[in-house]
């Protein structure tokens, strides 16, 4: 059911289960205990050591498609890749197999329909085990690694958001199978519609979980992934400064001039007519520059003459 109303920290939590009971699958997977009274959403998740503003993200996406915009900064990585961890927990360990169980049940075992059934079940099971151990063994360690500022080259959070496929398909087969062509006894047909009903909240709770990792936990991690490419161009900046500053192949004058000269705007042709030399011989300067500070970019080498006093900063255009 949805509920219009978004959910804030001030908001008794009983009222969010109130509104909606389903919420109480997502209490566990945040690691919220049950037997908070009346207290506020804000007083519940600070005493049980669960981010605020991500559990409401998750809680008001969940309730109401409302996905957080512009929110990465303000999101915790950790909370929502523990609440992430914690729904495959639930799933693969709990949820799978009870359902199993449920509609092994409902089926006459004697029935070959009804082990085709069953083994349609089963290859959708092992379908989402290997999608949700691919996350496991994969992303999730990739995640923890950027969170203690661990940088793999060699993957990225948008190689895991192009082969993200759904995997509900078999689910949806295996319910319109059931309805439509199974026949049941009297006395195992509540059973069945009672595993059916189980059967289509599956399916809405994948869908749901696939949308959080689509929509809040993927741009959270492409976010994060930004800043350490951000922070290692400056890295690299700095420690080409800091190599010159210590002893690296020093510019000579004339260079410097033309260091001043190209943060200032100059073109090859006015930097050769301003310092009295050959077009051809700022092309050498140049090159010779690149070369001794490593610097090939117009920012970088702004940034070089600025620390090396070359020029003012307040007269440079940022």
């Amino acid at each position: 059911m949805k509920n219009n109303k978004i959910y804030e920290a001030d908001d008794r939590m009983i009222s969010l289960i109130a509104d909606n009971y389903d919420m109480l699958q997502s209490l566990g997977r945040f690691g919220i205990n049950l037997g908070f009274g009346d207290k506020t959403v804000r007083e519940v998740c600070e005493e049980q050591n669960v981010d605020t503003c991500t559990f409401l993200a998750v809680v008001n996406f969940s309730m109401n498609g409302n996905a957080p915009v512009n929110d990465n900064d303000r999101l915790s990585i950790s909370t929502l890749l523990h609440y992430l961890e914690a729904s495959h927990e639930y799933y693969l360990n709990f949820e799978l197999p009870f359902i199993r169980r449920e509609l092994k049940e409902a089926l006459d075992d004697s029935d070959n329909l009804a082990r085709l059934i069953l083994r349609l079940y089963d290859e959708f099971a092992d379908e989402v085990r290997v999608h949700m151990e691919y996350e496991e063994q994969h992303v999730f360690p990739y995640v923890e690694g950027l969170l203690n500022r661990k940088v793999d080259d060699s993957y990225d959070i948008d190689t895991f958001s192009k082969h993200h496929d759904q995997i509900d398909m078999k689910l949806r087969e295996l319910k319109n199978i059931i309805i439509k062509y199974l026949p049941s006894d009297s006395h195992r047909n509540n059973q069945l519609i009672a595993t059916l009903h189980d059967l289509y909240s599956n399916e809405e709770w994948l869908k749901q979980h696939a949308r959080i990792e689509d929509e809040m936990f993927i741009p959270v991690i492409r976010n994060l992934e930004n800043k350490f490419k951000k922070n290692d161009v400056s890295a690299k900046i700095s420690r080409m400064i800091s190599r010159n500053k210590d002893g690296g192949e020093a510019l000579s004058d004339r260079e410097k001039d033309v260091v001043v000269a190209l943060v200032q705007g100059m073109t090859n042709k006015e930097i050769a007519d301003h310092l009295f030399i050959s077009v051809n011989t700022v092309i050498t300067h140049r090159r010779n520059i690149a070369r001794k500070l490593q610097i090939h970019s117009p920012a970088g080498l702004t940034i070089y003459a600025i620390v090396n006093n070359l020029v003012d900063i307040s007269s440079v255009k940022l």
